[in-house]
């Protein structure tokens, strides 16, 4: 696959040079190499502003974000064959910790494939691509996952809003054998099943297994409230770690009747209750109510997508801990997680902490969470760093 050069301004190839691979349209130098010449998923070799070859990868004119490196041999440009390769280097880390082959196989930018992701359910895969780039290499990667895994079948999600602004079409399409409607994996051991072609994003959020991992000596014996429960993950999780009672709030059907029948799989439906409503509808409602519970479970989805987003975004997070505070028992604990990379752990500990003066609380940070190790961080990329979940014990003010 022939590559155009792309040509960087000067000074802008520092960001690369550390390990960043992401190259915005203003650092290019369009007088040596105009963008309107590229097309979007071009290859492209990447050069400082001397000339000098820095890494290959794909282009997108169109986007701000407008080229990726994938590789820095010269020799292993992005190809079928380094796919395979990246897929197995990939492959090999989620083997040493996981059991059973449920986890995100792919996570673009830290797995070396920037655009693609990939997840894992036994012999099926839900994959998700999201730049022009790896669009115009589908075929070599659907290939590469056959050489590597033999899935039964395939699930391209390919139907979210991030690839518009790469002026791509939405669209949702199984590939080789018949595509389940309900995909089954196992967390700890415990069986679980998720709507395939309607759950959310992939299916499964992987990323917070080992989170809820943690949640045992918290959750025994307590009353528990998991808000944004989707189809359970936490609160299934939550009574299976021995809690009493647990309910499970969010505004999806769907999301909610998978919810219920993760209880069942497990049986644990006798202690499991679901309430269908908006998150800060039904809070307030419960606070009415003079409800209260030992523990809180609070993972929203991002609040804040973009940087623009970031005054609004932290209201909204100060807003949910602050109900979530003010439906907790006496020396109650509060689980509350953020994905928005905008907002970073300190700034979320910040906005808890806030939530607990304005309700009268002292809070005691016990232990802090971050996404599993299917979804490494890219060192160079603080992008790739998303996930926070804190766990705090809340007391009346000291």
């Amino acid at each position: 696959m022939n590559s155009a050069p792309l040509q960087l301004k000067k000074n802008q190839d520092r960001r690369l040079r550390f390990g960043h691979c992401w190259i915005y349209s203003n650092e290019v130098d369009t007088n040596a190499t105009p963008l309107k010449d590229f097309e979007a998923g071009q290859p492209v070799d990447v050069l400082n502003h001397q000339g000098k070859w820095i890494g290959s990868g794909y282009v997108n004119p169109h986007s701000l974000i407008c080229a990726r490196l994938v590789s820095r041999d010269k020799a292993h440009p992005l190809s079928r064959s380094l796919i395979v390769h990246r897929l197995k280097i990939a492959l090999a880390l989620r083997q040493r910790f996981y059991a059973t082959p449920h986890y995100r196989l792919v996570f673009g930018e830290s797995d070396g494939l920037p655009g693609l992701v990939v997840d894992r359910y036994g012999d099926y895969l839900v994959v998700q691509i999201t730049t022009a780039g790896m669009e115009a290499i589908k075929e070599d990667i659907l290939a590469a996952l056959e050489k590597v895994l033999k899935p039964q079948a395939v699930l391209l999600r390919n139907d979210g809003a991030i690839r518009e602004s790469e002026g791509l079409e939405r669209y949702t399409e199984s590939v080789g054998g018949d595509f389940p409607e309900t995909l089954d994996l196992r967390e700890h051991n415990l069986p679980f099943q998720v709507p395939a072609s309607t759950g959310q994003k992939t299916g499964w959020f992987y990323d917070q297994a080992f989170n809820r991992g943690r949640l045992m000596p918290y959750v025994k014996r307590a009353r528990v409230l998991d808000v944004f429960s989707y189809v359970g993950a936490w609160g299934v999780q939550a009574a299976i770690q021995g809690a009493a009672e647990v309910t499970c709030v969010d505004a999806s059907r769907t999301a909610l009747d998978a919810a219920a029948n993760n209880a069942a799989l497990n049986g644990v439906s006798e202690r499991f209750h679901v309430h269908l409503g908006d998150a800060f509808a039904v809070m307030r409602e419960l606070r009415a109510e003079r409800q209260r519970f030992d523990v809180v479970l609070v993972d929203p989805p991002a609040f804040i997508k973009r940087r623009k987003d970031l005054k609004e975004g932290e209201l909204a997070y100060r807003r949910v801990n602050q109900l979530a505070l003010q439906l907790l028992s006496k020396d109650g604990i509060l689980v509350s997680s953020s994905c928005s990379h905008h907002m970073s752990a300190d700034a979320l500990l910040q906005v808890v902490q806030q939530a607990g003066r304005h309700t009268d609380r002292s809070l005691q940070l016990l232990e802090q969470g971050y996404q599993a190790p299917d979804h490494p961080v890219h060192p160079a990329m603080p992008e790739t760093a998303y996930l926070k979940t804190f766990y705090f014990r809340a007391l009346p003010s000291f």
